[in-house]
């Protein structure tokens, strides 16, 4: 009985629907492909440029003062960015935190936006839910085809991708915050006469950023977890090296490409929780 049914040709149609939207937006797609891979790419360049040790003790200091000015993070963050000079992958890394950085960037910038909307309209948030949840649960290299046809290879469609692998947990950690800010301090605000501008930026935003920061926490790590697909598409970087011995079934070479990722992720997941406890 199923057999008789037609074959819906979705494929067809989202194929079609690409193509068309990639020749009737060509004129947007083309100068964010060039201008803002220059900025990537040029980004990149110039932090490679700077010596090494700079950066090593800049973050170091940077450790020192966020963890309460102790000493584990700043001396792992130390040892960690050491090795990965010594396994010659600094150019690698800084083309790795590049790509973090803009597109955990536009994540909270568009993000946080998305999850004030939501925590102040409940029809929003019953529209946007859904979008979240697709952006969730789809597989990250399904990104990867839309992010191509849009914007090329390179570091500008590996950016793309991330971003919208990585924006759900702040639009909804925003939402879950602004709307756990307890009913009294919003009435209290009224009262003084805030406006609603006013009562959003000094009363909720403060209130839930606890919340908030846990969501940018959230959204960096993702980010940092598309590093290695992204390089599918000719993303620069440590996911670029990984990827490619596992081309060539080399195992040491893959994994201390990984193991740099690895202390990447650690340094940044600590320097996001450090600023969240407000240390």
């Amino acid at each position: 009985m199923l057999d008789n049914i037609p074959q819906i040709p979705v494929a067809e149609w989202i194929d079609d629907g690409v193509d068309n939207i990639t020749d009737w937006f060509s004129f947007i797609f083309n100068p964010i492909q060039d201008g803002f891979g220059w900025l990537l790419d040029t980004s990149a360049e110039y932090l490679a440029m700077v010596p090494p040790f700079i950066i090593i003790i800049l973050v170091a200091l940077i450790a020192f003062f966020l963890s309460g000015k102790k000493f584990g993070l700043a001396a792992f963050s130390i040892v960690g960015l050491i090795f990965i000079h010594n396994q010659e992958l600094w150019e690698q890394l800084m083309f790795t935190f590049t790509l973090v950085f803009y597109a955990s960037l536009i994540s909270v910038i568009v993000g946080i936006p998305f999850g004030i909307l939501m925590s102040k309209s409940n029809i929003a948030q019953n529209i946007i839910t859904p979008v979240l949840d697709f952006m969730q649960t789809m597989p990250a290299f399904v990104y990867l085809i839309p992010a191509v046809a849009f914007f090329g290879i390179g570091m500008v469609p590996g950016v793309f991708a991330s971003f919208v692998f990585a924006t759900p947990p702040v639009v909804r950690f925003t939402n879950l915050g602004i709307r756990q800010v307890s009913d009294e301090l919003v009435e209290a605000s009224d009262a003084f006469g805030t406006t609603g501008s006013q009562k959003l930026f000094k009363v909720e935003l403060p209130m839930a950023k606890t919340t908030i920061m846990a969501g940018v926490n959230q959204t960096v790590m993702l980010s940092l977890s598309m590093v290695v697909i992204a390089s599918m598409i000719g993303a620069p970087g440590l996911g670029r090296d990984v990827l490619s011995a596992l081309q060539r079934a080399e195992a040491g070479t893959g994994f201390v490409a990984g193991f740099g990722i690895v202390i990447l992720a650690i340094i940044i997941d600590r320097f996001t929780q450090s600023l969240n406890k407000g240390k």
